[in-house]
C-alpha cells in the first residue's frame, strides 16, 4: 500500500499546496464541476487521461476543506488533515465506479472521512 501512496505524492502535492494556500489566504476554490462536466472527466479518466483525474481532484478540493473543518477540533494539525483528506479524495476518484449509481461527491466524502479516521 505504501508504494501506491508514495507514487501518488507528486500528484497530490499540487492540490495540497493549493488547498493550504486557500486555508491560509482569502482566495477561493474553483467552482465545482457541473454534473455533465463531471461525467465527461470521469469518462476521460476511465480511458486513461491523468489530466482529467487532476481536474477532478482540483475541482473537488472544496469537499476536502468542508470535511476537514468538521475534524479541526480533534487535536491534529490542519495541514495533516488536509493532506490526508486529499489522499482520500484521490483514492475516491481512483476507485469510483459510475455504474453503481452513486454520485462522486458522496463516494469521495466517505473516502476522505475514512482516510482521516485511519
Amino acid at each position: 500500500m505504501w508504494p501506491i501512496l508514495l507514487s501518488l505524492f507528486p500528484v497530490t502535492l499540487k492540490p495540497i499546496l493549493f488547498l493550504v494556500s486557500y486555508v491560509s489566504s482569502s482566495t477561493s476554490f474553483p467552482q465545482p464541476l457541473t454534473p455533465e462536466e463531471e461525467a465527461m472527466y470521469l469518462e476521460q479518466y476511465e480511458q486513461g487521461n491523468e489530466e482529467a483525474r487532476n481536474i477532478l481532484v482540483e475541482r473537488n478540493l472544496r469537499l476536502v476543506a468542508h470535511i476537514v473543518k468538521k475534524y479541526s477540533n480533534i487535536g491534529r494539525d490542519m495541514d495533516d488533515l488536509i493532506s490526508i483528506g486529499t489522499i482520500g479524495l484521490i483514492k475516491g476518484i481512483t476507485t469510483f465506479d459510475r455504474s453503481k449509481g452513486t454520485r462522486l461527491a458522496t463516494y469521495a466524502a466517505r473516502c476522505i472521512e475514512n482516510a482521516i479516521h485511519s
